[in-house]
């Protein structure tokens, strides 16, 4: 889908690289610059999933050599991506300005947690801290818990890495027209704050106050994770009345006097409480099989590796590959051929390769 598209991204972690791998995913070529040498990030593998799909070549951008490669390079590409905090780039004379020069059209994507100009854009931060401060955290967790949400996902994946793919599109899409580029001011609490804009409108409709544990989504007996028998869990979410019946016919509850009232938040706590005491008293794979193929909105919670082999998994949406545990892009178009998952490249493994295409230019 975006064949003929070259984005350049900068070594960084995780949402800048996660949006260049979208966009490889969509078919644009990426080249990412890595860093001279071995990753030293703790808990990163050397070569990593993020980069499938992508040609590496390392430069050294504090050499000018390299920089003035790194120029080349820029005035190749329809997009750049990088995260570095407010500035760093300018220092090595590699920011918007210096590269717009080379190419006006350029798409400038920049990834951080606070923004290029707040009050904390100069402060260290992670997914979790700028997800708190935007609001976004606020709803997460069951009531009286701590609030807790996915690691990463909610953050650097859905508020960052998402919004910086949305940018570099829509900015790309105008140079091509006008043959004029931009910035893309990518800020993980931007981003974050503009998903609660959901749970806003229902906020608007009066079925979402402030109080954590009492909304429509929060709170009540039919929202929420249960433990079962064997430490495993089901998700329950029968939000709309008629599935809600489902789900209470299939636990024998459908003339139960309490479950009935499915709305009423007096009820809440002590219905959970019952749902608690039944789901525990069975293995996950049982409540998996009752609720199978019925709308009664219930699921069981599987890891990824068991997310491989269910059978939703025909769709192709997991894979192993090179030996890692991997997800196709999404989503899916109706001409584009059944996805295999690319190669991860070696740090570096382009780098020739690369430079000999710019003598040729």
């Amino acid at each position: 889908m975006l064949q003929g598209i070259r984005i350049l991204e900068v070594e960084g972690l995780g949402p800048g690289p996660f949006a260049a791998m979208t966009l490889g995913d969509l078919g644009a070529e990426v080249i990412c610059v890595h860093r001279p040498g071995s990753r030293h990030t703790p808990g990163m593998p050397e070569h990593s999933l993020l980069d499938r799909g992508k040609r590496s070549i390392t430069l050294d951008l504090k050499d000018p050599a390299d920089a003035e490669t790194f120029l080349a390079l820029t005035a190749t590409a329809d997009g750049l991506i990088e995260g570095f905090r407010p500035g760093v780039m300018e220092r090595l004379g590699l920011g918007p300005e210096d590269c717009r020069a080379v190419n006006p059209a350029l798409v400038y994507g920049r990834m951080t947690g606070w923004g290029q100009d707040s009050p904390l854009a100069q402060t260290a931060g992670h997914d979790l801290n700028y997800i708190s401060l935007s609001g976004a955290l606020w709803y997460a967790s069951a009531p009286g818990d701590a609030p807790l949400t996915p690691a990463t996902l909610v953050g650097d994946i859905g508020g960052g890495a998402m919004y910086l793919v949305a940018g570099m599109l829509a900015g790309i899409m105008r140079a091509r027209s006008t043959g004029v580029g931009c910035v893309v001011d990518a800020a993980i609490y931007d981003g974050s704050a503009h998903m609660m804009n959901l749970l806003m409108s229902i906020r608007q409709a009066g079925n979402f106050g402030v109080k954590r544990g009492a909304n429509l989504l929060d709170g009540p007996h039919w929202s929420r994770t249960y433990a079962c028998a064997d430490g495993g869990y089901v998700s329950v979410q029968c939000l709309e009345p008629k599935f809600y019946a489902l789900f209470l016919g299939k636990l024998g509850l459908a003339e139960d006097a309490g479950f009935q009232q499915q709305f009423e938040k007096s009820l809440w706590p002590a219905l959970t409480g019952r749902l608690a005491g039944i789901f525990a008293s069975r293995p996950r794979d049982h409540w998996a099989a009752l609720f199978e193929g019925t709308d009664a909105c219930v699921a069981p919670v599987l890891n990824p590796e068991e997310a491989l082999a269910h059978p939703m998994n025909t769709r192709g949406t997991w894979a192993e590959a090179q030996g890692v545990l991997q997800a196709a892009p999404a989503p899916r178009f109706s001409d584009q051929p059944d996805w295999t998952p690319p190669d991860i490249p070696a740090r570096g493994q382009h780098t020739e390769e690369i430079l000999a295409e710019l003598s040729h230019l």
